[in-house]
């Protein structure tokens, strides 16, 4: 929960400053607050992140993560905010930002609930499409993992990924790519 709820609700910084002491919450990051014994899911960083970034989307290694495409587990959460958003103060989780156009951020955004907060991730064809647009970024391998591993569960269909591809401007680095894996289909 943030400070600003806590407030919306009725209850002073003071109050929830006492209950910190008390072992009554726990502070997690700078405003941002849980139970102690509250049960905490696989995805609780995404939790932590979008309630830290409230208008941000989880996107590039920590969506492939979400949507099972990688084995990697991503040691900060990918956010996405748009070009002109406040960047949130380094805490726990770290956060890496990554600035997307307007067009780019609102483009296939599913609306996830991780322990009751509603988090935003990009769809699986999206978030390919992110990650090789920013594989300098997470690495060519990455973007490659996960197409293969959307083609192979069939998380995404290559009409799905060609027009994101192209939305995002790397539809010509991903088609031969895409061709490939898919010519014996």
């Amino acid at each position: 929960m943030r400070l600003s709820e806590f407030k919306a609700n009725g209850i002073t910084a003071a109050t929830v400053s006492r209950m910190v002491c008390a072992g009554d919450v726990i502070r997690l990051a700078r405003g941002l607050y849980q139970l102690p014994d509250a049960p905490l899911e696989a995805h609780h960083n995404l939790a932590e992140a979008a309630k830290r970034v409230p208008r941000g989307v989880v996107c590039l290694v920590s969506a492939l993560a979400y949507h099972e495409l990688t084995d990697q587990l991503p040691r900060a959460v990918w956010m996405a905010i748009g070009t002109r958003d406040w960047m949130p103060k380094q805490a726990r989780p770290e956060i890496r930002i990554v600035r997307f156009t307007d067009s780019l951020l609102t483009d296939d955004v599913l609306t996830v609930h991780i322990e009751h907060v509603p988090v935003k991730v990009f769809g699986v064809a999206k978030t390919i499409a992110d990650c090789f647009r920013h594989r300098r970024k997470v690495g060519q391998a990455v973007a490659l993992e996960g197409l293969q591993e959307a083609l192979r569960q069939r998380k995404a269909s290559p009409a799905e990924l060609a027009r994101h591809a192209e939305r995002g401007g790397v539809a010509t680095v991903i088609r031969p790519y895409l061709e490939a894996l898919t010519a014996n289909a």
